[in-house]
């Protein structure tokens, strides 16, 4: 089931759209499966969960932190993480760019903006986000780089909205790229919005319920 999940979004994805595989709450056994089908990128929201996975399976796996980031657990994860999705505030990125250093590493990570009508959903402003990007403490961060932007949409079955929403996001993210020469991954759009979200520009796509199946929160 999951390693067939693999393939059909493999073949159905274009060229250049990354499929992050969302393995939060799920078992090692599951994420071999779905890595024995070819599936390399693993997104996970929990930093701790993310390390124990890390630890227990093959090294040429990239890690994706795709959920929100406390700035105390930060450290777990800087000796391996490949993209943290959700970065918010210019505090994190210094807190990331600290251990960084420590690790000898410059860790990728994707501003997050907030384009959902939801308060539930973290995120910044254009406006903040250009503030961070062009601001001296930011230039002077050596091992944090921001390669692109990453965006929730509404939960709503509104397809509209989301149309919208996301071409909010696209928009920002032209106009950041044309002034950030490492700005180039727009992460928007999951199981259920990932091919509106692909109409509109996404260049990687999180999904996990629809290859994983139902999440089991009460481990």
């Amino acid at each position: 089931m999951i390693a067939e999940q693999i393939t059909f979004y493999n073949n159905q994805l274009p060229e250049e759209v990354k499929l992050v595989a969302v393995s939060k709450t799920k078992p090692v056994e599951d994420l071999m499966e779905a890595y024995n089908a070819g599936q390399r990128i693993f997104g996970e929201n929990k930093i701790q969960e993310m390390a124990e996975k890390w630890e227990q399976m093959p090294k040429d796996i990239e890690w994706h932190m795709i959920g929100h980031v406390q700035t105390n657990k930060v450290k777990y994860m800087a000796p391996f993480v490949s993209l943290i999705h959700a970065v918010d505030s210019l505090k994190l990125l210094k807190e990331i760019n600290k251990h960084g250093k420590n690790n000898e590493r410059i860790i990728s990570c994707l501003l997050q903006i907030k384009i959902a009508s939801e308060d539930s959903k973290f995120g910044l402003s254009q406006e903040d986000a250009k503030k961070i990007l062009t601001s001296e403490i930011f230039n002077e961060l050596t091992h944090v780089k921001v390669v692109g932007l990453m965006g929730m949409a509404t939960f709503t079955d509104d397809q509209s909205q989301i149309t919208s929403e996301f071409k909010t996001l696209k928009n920002c993210f032209d106009t950041f790229k044309k002034e950030h020469s490492n700005i180039k991954e727009l992460s928007m759009g999951m199981s259920g919005d990932y091919q509106l979200a692909i109409k509109e520009g996404s260049t990687m796509v999180r999904i996990g319920s629809a290859i994983f199946g139902a999440r089991n929160y009460n481990k």
